[in-house]
């Protein structure tokens, strides 16, 4: 079975497709890094849009959903950006914790698998 990547660097690749399974790495913001989580949120999810896309497939496929909150009072906050994007009726396994982020200004980051 053939192993395709998109966006690879010395480190990792953002976007790995293994037959029908299609592995994302974690997605913090850019623009937006260091504004609220809203906004932050906001922006992961459409980068998410964007590298399911490269890969041939949709939010509606995924299968599995893992983010990290840096304060997990914001829970609510993320949840209703998360609530607005998802795709109703085809919603991923998920978890979500609390964790030290790679930098300060990053509050949110996102890690998905879908199908393809």
């Amino acid at each position: 079975m053939s192993i395709q990547r998109f966006e690879t660097g010395p480190r990792m690749s953002q976007v790995v497709v293994h037959g029908n399974t299609v592995y994302l790495a974690g997605v913090v913001a850019q623009k937006t890094a260091g504004e609220s989580v809203t906004k932050q949120t906001e922006e992961i999810l459409s980068i998410i849009d964007g590298h399911l896309a490269k890969a041939g497939t949709d939010k509606s496929k995924l299968l599995s959903a893992t983010i990290y909150l840096t304060d997990i009072k914001t829970f609510g906050e993320m949840n209703a950006v998360w609530d607005g994007w998802v795709s109703a009726g085809n919603t991923p396994a998920r978890a979500t914790v609390e964790a030290k982020l790679a930098a300060p200004q990053y509050t949110v980051e996102i890690m998905v698998i879908a199908a393809k």
